[in-house]
């Protein structure tokens, strides 16, 4: 499988390490959040068939975070994008 870095070009997947759900992005604030939403942004998780947002860290190449929306169903990757971009964009870094 072929990972389009936003960087870098066409990298291989053997690259990078696969790392989850980029809902992971999304932390809970350590101050106010409950411990409900703490239990369900550790153990829950979603399983879709199809688009499904992950991600994916660059360990053999410029150790970057990177977004990767893939069908898990036919592991086509539809869309590559920086984490730091993504979590700038939702307002989860300051």
């Amino acid at each position: 499988m072929i990972i389009h870095h936003p960087i870098l070009g066409p990298r291989d997947a053997q690259e990078f390490v696969y790392l989850g759900d980029a809902s992971l992005i999304g932390r809970p604030d350590g101050l106010t959040a409950s411990i409900e939403e703490f239990h369900n942004y550790t153990y829950l998780r979603d399983n879709p068939a199809g688009a499904h947002r992950e991600l994916w860290y660059h360990e053999q190449g410029d150790r970057s975070w990177l977004v990767v929306t893939r069908n898990t169903v036919t592991h086509e990757i539809l869309q590559v994008e920086l984490a730091r971009d993504v979590a700038r964009a939702e307002g989860r870094s300051k």
